[in-house]
């Protein structure tokens, strides 16, 4: 017999609860049950103030979709040498011509995800399986996560933020 998985707002308030109290301000959770499985697929609830350090998955190239499911976020895609080269605002509560939905991020592409208001979440989706012994690539121009410096650059790129404009969806 099949069981359905069921994502409501009770699985989503506690996923956002825990990242309030991580210190990293996010709560990853898979929805797969394997890293062998062929389709890696998971939720990350995020806060303001979360850092990923910019990176793109060309050493296991595969393509990365990503939705929100609650909140606003921002995806920022860089050039080789870490100049922001675009954004988009994607929500699953804001429409028009600058928001959108998600995207879907090349392999090769560098990016990372910021979260514009508190409760975010984000599907992500990736081809597997998924080898944890193969990182995915961190930009060496971005400062390490949880370094002294990683906070000031999470706030130029917020700030940039309002002076970029979006991608067109």
């Amino acid at each position: 017999m099949t069981v359905m998985k069921i994502f409501g707002s009770d699985y989503l308030n506690e996923l956002s609860a825990k990242a309030l109290g991580n210190p990293r301000k996010r709560q990853p959770r898979n929805i797969h049950l394997t890293s062998q499985d062929p389709c890696q697929r998971l939720f990350n609830a995020m806060e303001p103030g979360s850092y990923i350090r910019p990176h793109r998955h060309s050493s296991d190239p595969r393509d990365e979709l990503l939705i929100a499911v609650r909140g606003s976020m921002a995806l920022v895609t860089f050039d080789e040498v870490g100049v922001v080269s675009g954004v988009l605002r994607f929500s699953s509560n804001k429409h028009g011509e600058n928001w959108a939905i998600g995207a879907e991020v090349a392999a090769s592409t560098w990016h990372t995800v910021i979260a514009l208001e508190p409760g975010s979440v984000l599907l992500e989706v990736k081809a597997g399986p998924f080898d944890p012994d193969q990182p995915k690539d961190l930009a060496s121009w971005a400062p390490e996560e949880g370094s002294k410096d990683s906070s000031e650059y999470l706030r130029q790129l917020t700030d940039s933020l309002l002076i970029f404009p979006s991608f067109s969806s």
